[in-house]
């Protein structure tokens, strides 16, 4: 007992420091500005914020506050947030189909329920470093077109982070023991770093005492390897009796690795730790001499490439048989590295290819090892993988085949058809190729940044492989911004949250889901054809407005009518989200002459109404048409777009008829039979109108509520616009109007008389 008694008295010296509470923890907090939520129709009504994470953090803290925007009550919203590792979550809200061979890891949701103010906080211990993720929206969109400037429910997300980071780690080496102790509440935090090319780590826990060494071998531990991913859970193996070991089979490559040992009885653990790896398979140097790989460069640049000649282009591109394999692979290497150009083509478009041409041999001794490092700039697209296995001049048989696996961090170096694609840590995607498969897809969207790695390798099913020991295999890897550029009813967009870019597909026609390829919802080609129809010619309602206005002289009020008749009935036709889609011009610009149009019709004919002098009314017309112009081009939605000018025309138009009232002592219009049927019914049609517009419009009802919408003001253009003036006013001769001068023509030397007869405003 004495002797164990001094032995662990020894321990505790040599390890006092390296105690678990000599680590020093530091503090860092990052806020993001709050955003409005908006609800889900689409990714681009996600709101999306990154967080950096750096190496040892202990503990991460994520504080979610969502507060309302106005006053009056909406009742209770669901607000959900999306948490990821490495590259924005991919989220399916709606529960749509995603396109074939799309493959994705779901991501960490939470819920939080908001009437007014709510917040949640979210823990995560040991998690890992890098780039994390938060995304967050309100529920489904119920497909009401809300108009810019009326007051609605608004909430607006604001993320915040807290971290606790370790700054003096102790970092375990190859072979080396090291001493340490563990608490319940402080349990033993070490760090390894994982070279490139290791096959398999081990980590051991020895020699472990508990409090002052007289209790030897009774230790209840729990040694935990990796970091928390929300994706993958770290390695853990419970630890009794004296020690233990974890294993970890082809761990990440080139990384930091967290390895911690938790007690999870009272008292002190002391013990030691040890580690060791094994570097089997790193391929044969190629030197330091660079030219061949200038060579190859210049012969794979794109200027190269556009300006060879046709029959070049055919010699690189044509199929190749297999070939053996090559004299440098060494006999006891346990991996064919093939090299891969990585060429950065556009804004989320990369393009990865083998640099000895486009096909590689695979054979079923070694497996065949091609790497693609993904940056974090290239994560906001999709990571597409395509197989192709050339079966020309050679014969698989039935129980042969290609076992594929994209793995991120580490290669999977053992592939068989029963085993998974996995690595130790990480999970992958696999595939078979045969002869009667012989091509494989694998899209992966919004892929996390790491270094993936393809391995390949040929399967016999347990029979010796024969003749045909050596396949090609044509491997195309690329990022392309959206899924198949979102199809025929899809349009792929690019989104950015500060300096990130991402890219996400906005559907259209009824169409939804990932890649804009489930049709659950779909429109049929006879309602698209009906929606197009009802929106373009409902726009020939302008036509008795037209004519009326011809008809009593209106000519630049009629002018202003055929511009806006025709111009909303090609921004119409283009607006169209399915396949009946007609654009004469640029979608923006048709856009902004229809909303242009239409303004200068409701101002010109309310001026038209007031009764304005000539000169007066035209000056006013292109000083409201230049502002006008101007105000759409700074916010062409915006309510006081429309609102601002139909006041300030509403404004003169009632000072000019109080003028005329109180200047004859009579009301104006004087007609009972105009304010009976024609301005009230005219403005029936206006108010019912303004309305529908702003009310009643949805997503699924717009094509017939807005063809409505084109027919009642058509209809109250014509009830409103005043009749013809009399046959002098008509040519000029009077204005109708005092100003307290008078305003004669002269004609050769004489004065033309005006009659002053009182104008009736009656009905013609």
């Amino acid at each position: 007992m004495e002797t164990g008694f001094l032995r662990g008295l020894l321990f505790v010296a040599l390890t006092v420091w390296s105690r678990a509470d000599d680590v020093t923890f530091v503090s860092e907090l990052s806020s993001k500005p709050a955003q409005k939520l908006s609800k889900y129709g689409w990714y681009g009504n996600v709101r999306l914020q990154r967080f950096h994470v750096p190496e040892e953090t202990a503990i991460a803290r994520w504080l979610f506050t969502v507060t309302k925007g106005h006053a009056f009550d909406c009742g209770r919203h669901n607000v959900t947030i999306h948490i990821r590792w490495g590259a924005p979550p991919v989220i399916n809200p709606t529960g749509s189909r995603f396109p074939n061979n799309t493959l994705y890891t779901p991501s960490l949701s939470l819920t939080l329920p908001v009437t007014s103010q709510g917040s949640t906080s979210f823990n995560l211990s040991n998690p890992a470093a890098g780039v994390w993720f938060v995304a967050a929206h309100l529920p489904e969109d119920d497909g009401r077109i809300e108009q810019k400037g009326f007051p609605s429910c608004s909430y607006f997300f604001q993320p915040q982070l807290s971290i606790r980071r370790a700054v003096d780690t102790p970092t375990l080496q190859q072979g080396v023991s090291l001493q340490q102790t563990a608490a319940p509440d402080s349990p033993a935090r070490l760090k390894l770093f994982v070279p490139e090319f290791t096959s398999s780590l081990s980590v051991s826990v020895s020699d472990c005492w508990l409090g002052d060494g007289v209790d030897v071998g009774n230790c209840s531990l729990v040694l935990r390897l990796g970091s928390a991913s929300l994706q993958e859970e770290p390695v853990s193996v419970s630890c009794s009796g004296i020690g233990c070991s974890a294993e970890v089979a082809a761990p990440p490559w080139d990384a930091w690795l967290r390895v911690s040992v938790e007690s999870s009885v009272n008292g002190t653990a002391t013990f030691s730790v040890t580690a060791n790896y094994t570097v089997g398979c790193r391929p044969q140097s190629v030197g330091l001499a660079a030219d061949d790989d200038i060579n190859v460069l210049r012969g794979n640049s794109s200027h190269g490439n556009a300006t060879s000649s046709s029959g070049d282009a055919a010699a690189v591109h044509q199929t190749v048989a297999p070939v053996p394999v090559p004299f440098w692979l060494p006999v006891p290497a346990c991996v064919w590295s093939v090299p891969v150009l990585h060429e950065e083509l556009d804004v989320l478009s990369v393009r990865f290819s083998p640099v000895n041409g486009p096909n590689v041999s695979v054979t079923h001794t070694h497996p065949t090892l091609l790497t693609y490092p993904l940056y974090t700039h290239t994560t906001g697209g999709t990571l597409n993988l395509l197989l192709t296995l050339n079966t020309t001049g050679v014969a698989l048989g039935n129980s042969s085949s290609v076992v594929a696996c994209l793995s991120p961090w580490a290669p999977v170096l053992k592939l068989l058809p029963s085993q998974s694609c996995h690595t130790g840590l990480f999970g992958g995607f696999g595939s078979t190729l045969n002869a009667s498969a012989p091509t494989a897809v694998i899209r992966l969207p919004l892929p996390p940044s790491a270094t993936w790695f393809l391995s390949l390798q040929l399967s016999c099913g347990g029979s010796d492989c024969g003749n045909t020991s050596v396949v090609s295999v044509t491997p195309d890897v690329f990022i392309s911004a959206c899924v198949e550029d979102c199809g025929t009813y899809g349009e792929c967009r690019l989104l950015r949250s500060y300096s990130y870019l991402y890219a996400a597909c906005v559907c259209k026609a009824g169409w939804s889901g990932w890649g804009c390829s489930d049709d659950s919802a779909s429109q049929s080609w006879v309602r698209q054809l009906t929606a197009t129809l009802l929106l373009t010619l409902s726009n020939l309602s302008f036509l008795p407005a037209l004519a009326v206005a011809i008809r009593r002289h209106y000519i630049i009020e009629a002018s202003v009518y055929l511009f806006t008749m025709i111009f909303s009935t090609f921004y119409h036709a283009c607006d169209q989200p399915g396949v009946a889609v007609l654009c004469i011009m640029d979608y923006d610009a048709l856009q902004y002459c229809d909303f242009l149009g239409s303004v200068c019709a409701i101002w010109v004919t309310i001026l038209c109404m007031a009764r304005l002098p000539d000169l007066l009314k035209y000056t006013l017309f292109m000083l409201g048409a230049l502002l006008i112009a101007m105000s759409m081009q700074l916010d062409r939605k915006g309510l006081w777009n429309l609102l601002g000018p139909v006041l300030c025309a509403l404004l003169l138009m009632v000072a000019s008829w109080v003028y005329r009232g109180v200047r004859r002592r009579r009301c104006y219009p004087p007609s009972w039979r105009r304010w009976v049927f024609f301005l009230l019914p005219g403005a029936a049609c206006a108010l019912v109108g303004v309305c529908v517009y702003v009310f009643a419009e949805t997503e699924d009802n717009y094509y017939y509520t807005h063809s409505l919408w084109h027919l009642l003001v058509a209809t109250c253009v014509v009830f409103l616009l005043p009749p013809r003036e009399g046959s002098k006013e008509a040519r000029g001769w009077s204005r109708g109007w005092s100003w307290g001068w008078s305003w004669r023509p002269r004609l050769c030397g004489y004065t033309l008389c005006d009659g002053a007869r009182e104008e009736l405003y009656t009905v013609t």
